[in-house]
């Protein structure tokens, strides 16, 4: 499915203390494409995941997840398009220390209710699928820091989602492993034909996205596609 955001805007805080996080953006993002939006900490790109994974409803604008739009739904319909169309990939991984890998897939499904069979089977196929077969009884404790990425993945997949949100996936890992951690993100991207925004700093990585967004001010510039890859550094400012 497609993700859409059409004209947005989100401003937070009230009175003298109001900003605009997001300005206006607008932004499509194709079933089967990764795009990274770039850009300086406190430019909006939280705040656009935020917003594209039902977290917060916007100040105005459309936000919708293929034909359905869920800009004025309730949260309760909010949660569950969460439960049934995004995936969530967090920044450190953000596993729960005391769970093995195959546990931290099960969680979610145990909690829902569904057949624990079937969950333990999603989960091992997935694992498998990103190279973890033989770690799914290891705690994140004795993973290194691409296995535990490489989790946080199979994770975000266990709901089958259309939507898959990174949040600067790679910010703890050094350059050959942020980038096989990219790459396994745009595999399965591509093979699965999930819609798919990640969030960087790391420009390292730029040239494994099929198109790049910069963030400045709450507002989004137009992409440039994987061909026209930037160079320099300059694109992200400290922060």
């Amino acid at each position: 499915m497609t993700l859409t955001l059409d004209d947005v805007t989100l401003r937070l805080g009230d009175g003298d203390d109001e900003i605009t996080a997001l300005d206006r953006v607008s932004l499509t993002v194709a079933a089967g494409e990764l795009i990274a939006v770039v850009g300086p900490s406190g430019s909006g790109k939280s705040s656009l995941l935020a917003v594209a994974g039902a977290l917060l409803r916007p100040t105005s604008g459309r936000v919708r997840i293929g034909t359905e739009d869920i800009t004025d739904a309730s949260d309760r319909d909010r949660t569950a398009v969460r439960a049934r169309s995004i995936g969530f990939v967090f920044q450190g991984s953000n596993l729960l220390p005391s769970l093995t890998a195959l546990e931290q897939l099960q969680l979610i499904p145990d909690l829902a209710g569904q057949r624990p069979s079937a969950a333990r089977a999603r989960a091992t196929e997935l694992l498998t699928e990103v190279g973890m077969a033989e770690r799914l009884g290891r705690r994140p404790g004795r993973l290194s820091g691409g296995e535990r990425q490489r989790v946080g993945i199979a994770r975000a997949l266990m709901n089958d989602p259309s939507i898959i949100l990174a949040d600067e996936p790679t910010s703890a890992l050094d350059t050959e492993r942020s980038h096989e951690i990219v790459r396994l993100l745009a595999r399965e991207t591509h093979t699965r034909q999930v819609a798919t925004v990640m969030v960087t700093h790391d420009t390292t990585v730029l040239d494994l996205v099929d198109r790049i967004y910069t963030m400045a001010d709450g507002r989004l510039t137009v992409g440039l596609t994987s061909a026209s890859r930037p160079t320099e550094t300059s694109l992200l400012a400290p922060g």
